[in-house]
């Protein structure tokens, strides 16, 4: 199964959405094709049965353009030197010469050769060098690859749309003006002689002609998209707006052709102005929409501006000497070995080699304290070296990188859809035939009562024109972009503020369950503690030595991966004791560790593994007791021999504690108050587990939880139904937690939160990923929820209620009942804004805050509700 995202051209509404997914979905071995109408993308899942040239073919035949990225990095060189065409066409030929060059074109006139090229075949130095020995100078280079290709896009579309408008106003605004004054009796305006309607009608409908043929050339997209997807079968927005101003459009040209043949009368019944003002309005509100869609992905922008542009790299030069060459970032190999000096950043991921440093990891981790690099510990792209030299390798360029990878990460969930979205999706595949059916009935049951009985009419107004102007404006106050809409741009801007603030969410899905979190799991060790235990204390049984009981046991440990085992091995490097090799080592699962230490059979464990080989514990009991107590981890040691038993013997105890992180209790307090329960799922004995959860507040404790039990305690939460304020059939379970062992448990969670710091396999499980580690970012993750979803709500009930209301007042609902009859033009301005009002309202998310805890000199931002769902 592969997947991809394709950038879509050609889509104005979500009926356009509806049928590329409706398309694309029908094609074979197609798993799932999700549109978002927001970032014009489409993502779809395919099996080997279907090929991506397939799925391309079948959007372009429906009538939209995939805009494919250049395969290569496509640079622009401006070269100096050239005179002629002889000279261009040489520099052509020098540059196509060289292998991994894809296309080369070279323009005498702007004196730029246009490159694209495989970075991984050949170095734009290389390029640059071709030009030099041809004899020609190439200029500083201006890389296209390096930019957002997506923004300059959108750019030139809202130049191309704003173009348009300001052509389409300037006509528009003449025309309504002279079709409107000569109908304004109760003062007077100035207005041409030779255009008064009453003495020179001919050429008065020829000006607003003349007026209205510039405003249809510059909306003419609306007709030639429009009418095609109604051939098609498949109407859309563009469809209605055609549809209605080429009624109006015919329309008036019979009445010129009236007045032509000597029916003067035929004059007041001229709708070009309708025609070119609905146009102009339209064009108005799409390049505001143009301009807020873009405002959505800002965030992907921010990402993307992280990363450096340029990287040092270390070559060996023709006579054999090291150099130091600044290549772009793009040409980075792995391999290459990249010079950082003090205050730059990293260019890409990579192992440092030579030299020591500190680097400002924040962007990633969110922790402000630089981190000590040393030969072999990882770099990343895009954080700051703050003071040494270093050279390290570079191990993962382009999409491979971390950043790259929490960009695509973010896109993806830019693109994804909340099961929220549903009921729009559906109606939108149906609202344009609708609309359509609604505006002929309406029209023809307006048509067929006015011809009954005329004194319904308005003054000076026929049946046909009165009936055409329902139509009219029933079809275009009609808006499915609104509908379209109301969730991607919601989804989008939350999703990049998640990111803005350290909060990966990976989806709609996840983003829109988080809201209904009753019960929040966390694990202890390394998430609601800092995973960095410490030996603490150690208790010996009578003729055993503290330090010769620590190295045994530090031995015995030696072999584990175990962050408690971890911590008694580095507790007796501390004190200088020397470590015994062992001669077997056997991990015991939720229990401990047995192994052979210089021939002494050795166990190492909790309570649990001493139970089940019959060791007796004896005084060291009552000393577990008081550790536990304390919040300390006890861990026995048994010896064989010991105390002249002929088996194992309790020889000692050695105490680890882990310390706790600086925002957990802070963060528990900040759930409790949004009515979540906390619970707290640790593999430590109960003692120990209650003494850790009294410290930070914790409500419930599930303590002694083999690793493998995890996912069925989750599980067990689920099944019990909610408690608290938000009591419901089902509690709504979310699990945070950073190891491998965390994984399953994530993934039956209804929610799963990984923390930043954790492993791969528990980020890969996860829905959230918290990249700051900071247990703060759970509160604000799900408060963050609660304000998309909200929002989303916000916006979905406009856009069915906008719809709901407008289009039965188009149909003549206010007149009927005595009201006025709505005119096609403020038809038209209502549905331009419709849209952009919902876009508005999904950008008010961008003035979402991380929450803050409630000591001394913070504020407090969270809502002292608790959470229900709707």
């Amino acid at each position: 199964m592969e997947s991809q995202t394709l950038s879509i051209g050609g889509m104005t509404c979500a009926a356009c959405a509806a049928r590329i997914e409706k398309t694309v979905q029908k094609l074979e071995g197609v798993r799932t094709a999700a549109v978002n109408l927001a970032s014009e993308k489409l993502f779809v899942e395919y099996a080997d049965t279907q090929t991506l040239s397939g799925i391309k073919n079948a959007v372009v035949k429906i009538g939209y353009e995939v805009l494919d990225k250049p395969k290569g990095t496509a640079v622009t060189i401006p070269i100096g030197g050239m005179t002629c065409a002889a000279c261009s066409a040489r520099v052509e030929k020098a540059i196509r010469k060289l292998d991994g060059i894809e296309t080369a074109t070279v323009n005498l006139a702007t004196e730029k050769a246009t490159v694209v090229y495989n970075p991984q075949s050949i170095r734009l130095s290389a390029i640059r060098e071709a030009i030099e020995k041809a004899g020609y100078q190439a200029l500083e280079i201006s890389r296209d690859g390096a930019v957002d290709e997506d923004r300059l896009r959108k750019e030139k579309e809202i130049k191309t749309l704003r173009t348009k408008f300001i052509v389409a106003i300037s006509f528009a605004l003449p025309l309504l003006y002279i079709a409107m004054v000569p109908m304004i009796k109760w003062f007077t305006l100035p207005f041409p002689k030779a255009l008064a309607p009453m003495n020179f009608p001919l050429i008065y409908a020829l000006a607003e002609l003349a007026l209205v043929i510039p405003i249809i050339i510059a909306g003419s997209r609306f007709y030639t998209v429009g009418f095609k997807n109604l051939l098609h079968r498949s109407p859309n927005m563009d469809s209605l707006i055609a549809i209605g101003t080429t009624s109006a459009v015919i329309y008036s040209l019979y009445n010129l052709w009236q007045i032509a043949a000597g029916n003067f009368n035929a004059v007041e019944s001229l709708y070009f102005e309708t025609a070119g003002v609905i146009i102009a309005l339209i064009l108005l509100g799409k390049t505001l929409e143009a301009i807020s869609k873009g405002r959505t992905s800002e965030a992907i922008k921010k990402l993307m501006g992280l990363a450096p542009k340029t990287a040092i790299i270390i070559e060996t030069d023709p006579s054999g000497k090291t150099v130091e060459k600044e290549i772009p970032i793009d040409e980075v190999i792995p391999g290459d070995i990249i010079v950082v000096k003090p205050g730059a950043k990293i260019p890409v991921d990579g192992v440092v080699v030579e030299g020591q440093t500190a680097i400002d990891e924040s962007m990633l981790t969110g922790e402000s304290m630089p981190v000590d690099k040393k030969p072999g510990d990882s770099v990343y792209g895009a954080t700051i070296n703050a003071n040494g030299l270093i050279r390290f390798r570079a191990e993962k360029v382009g999409s491979d990188t971390a950043l790259a990878q929490i960009i695509r990460l973010v896109e993806d969930a830019q693109g994804s859809k909340a099961p929220i979205a549903q009921m729009a999706d559906i109606v939108s595949g149906y609202f344009v035939p609708i609309v359509c059916a609604i505006a002929l009935a309406a029209g023809a049951a307006w048509f067929a009562a006015a011809s009954v009985n005329p004194a319904i009419l308005p003054a000076g107004k026929s049946a046909l024109e009165f009936s055409l102007t329902i139509f009219i404006s029933v079809l275009v106050i009609a808006c499915p972009c609104a509908l379209g809409l109301a969730t991607p741009t919601a989804i989008m801007v939350g999703t990049g503020k998640g990111a803005e603030n350290g909060i990966l969410i990976k989806g709609g899905e996840a983003l829109e369950t988080a809201h209904k979190i009753t019960t929040i799991v966390f694990d202890k060790t390394g998430t609601i503690t800092e995973g960095k235990p410490e030996v603490t204390d150690v208790i010996t049984a009578a003729s055993v030595e503290a330090n010769y009981l620590l190295q045994i046991a530090a031995s015995a440990e030696k072999g584990s991966e175990h962050p408690l085992g971890q911590a008694i091995v580095q507790g007796a490097q501390s004190k200088g004791l020397e470590l015994f090799s062992a001669g077997s080592f056997k991990a015991i699962p939720g229990r401990g560790i047995e192994a052979v230490i210089n021939g002494l059979a050795v166990l190492a464990g909790n309570r649990k593994l001493m139970d089940e080989r019959n060791i007796p514990l004896g005084e060291l009991e009552a000393e577990s007791d008081r550790l536990a107590g304390e919040g300390k981890t006890p861990m026995y040691i048994a010896l064989d021999g010991q105390n002249g038993a002929s088996g194992m013997g309790a020889a000692g105890i050695v105490a680890v504690a882990d310390v706790l992180k600086k925002s957990s209790k802070k963060a528990i307090e900040t759930l409790h108050k949004m009515g979540i329960e906390v619970v707290m799922i640790t593999g430590d004995n109960q003692k120990t587990a209650a003494a850790i959860a009294r410290q930070v507040g914790i409500d419930r404790v599930l303590s002694e939880v083999l690793p493998q039990d995890k996912s069925a305690e989750v599980r067990k939460l689920q099944e019990q139904g909610a408690a608290g304020p938000a009591k419901r059939q089902r509690r709504f379970v979310a699990m945070v937690g950073d190891g491998i062992n965390d994984a399953p448990a994530l993934a039956q969670a209804d929610i799963g939160i990984a923390i930043g710091s954790g492993t791969d396999v528990a980020m890969e499980s996860a829905d959230i990923v918290l990249m700051h580690s900071d247990l703060m970012d759970v509160p604000t993750a799900i408060n963050l929820s609660k304000r998309t979803i909200r929002n989303i709500k916000q916006n979905l009930f406009w856009a069915f209620g906008y719809n709901t209301l407008g289009i039965p007042i188009a149909a003549g609902l206010l007149y009927l009942l005595g009201g006025p009859l709505l005119n096609p033009i403020f038809a038209a301005a209502a549905m331009s804004m419709s849209s952009v009002s919902v876009l508005t309202n999904a950008l008010r998310l961008k003035r979402f805050k991380a929450m803050q805890g409630t000591g001394p000199g913070k504020t407090e931002t969270l809502e002292n509700t608790p959470i229900h769902c709707c």
